[in-house]
C-alpha cells in the first residue's frame, strides 16, 4: 500500500521509539524510507556576544549543525538498512520544522509520514508547540503517529 515513508525525527528519546516502529513498518510494507530532521538555523548574537568577539559564524554553525544531525541520521539509516529498508537521509535547517517535514515528504514523493507524538497538550502544547499536530493540521500527506 505504502511505497515511500517519511520518517521525521528529533533525536529524542521518544521520537527513537517511532523511528524504530516505522522501520519496521517499512519492512513489512516492503516501502522504502527518507528519515529526515530539521535543525534550527543560526541564531543570531546577542549585543554582548558580538561585542565581546563570542559567537560561532554562520558558515561553521550550519557545517556543525549538519554534521550532528548527518550523523543521528546515518545510524538510524543503517538500522534501516539491517532491517533490509532501502533508506536515504535528509537534513534542512529550519524553525518551522513542521513545515519542513511536510515539505521534505513532498519533494520526496512520500505517501506516509509516520512520526512521534511527545503527547503534550494544554500548556505544555501551547507553551512548547506540537509540530505533529501542525503536521497533522497541514499535510494532504497521511500521517501515522506513535505513541
Amino acid at each position: 500500500m505504502f511505497k515511500h515513508i517519511l520518517i521525521p525525527t528529533d533525536g529524542s528519546k521518544i521520537a527513537e521509539k517511532a523511528v524504530q516502529a516505522a522501520i519496521e513498518f517499512a519492512r513489512d510494507a516492503k516501502a522504502r524510507a527518507t528519515v529526515f530532521t530539521a535543525m534550527p538555523t543560526y541564531p543570531v548574537p546577542s549585543r554582548s556576544q558580538l561585542l565581546s568577539g563570542k559567537f560561532e559564524n554562520i558558515a561553521k554553525y550550519e557545517e556543525r549543525t549538519i554534521a550532528k544531525a548527518e550523523k543521528m541520521l546515518s545510524r538510524i539509516a543503517e538500522s534501516g538498512r539491517y532491517e533490509g529498508v532501502e533508506v536515504k537521509c535528509e537534513v534542512k535547517l529550519s524553525d518551522e520544522p513542521y513545515a519542513a517535514i511536510i515539505e521534505a515528504a513532498q519533494r520526496n514523493g512520500c505517501d506516509l509520514i509516520f512520526m512521534a507524538s511527545h503527547g503534550r497538550s494544554g500548556f505544555q502544547e501551547l507553551l512548547h508547540g506540537s509540530q505533529t499536530h501542525e503536521v497533522l493540521t497541514r499535510s494532504k500527506i497521511p500521517t501515522l503517529v506513535y505513541r
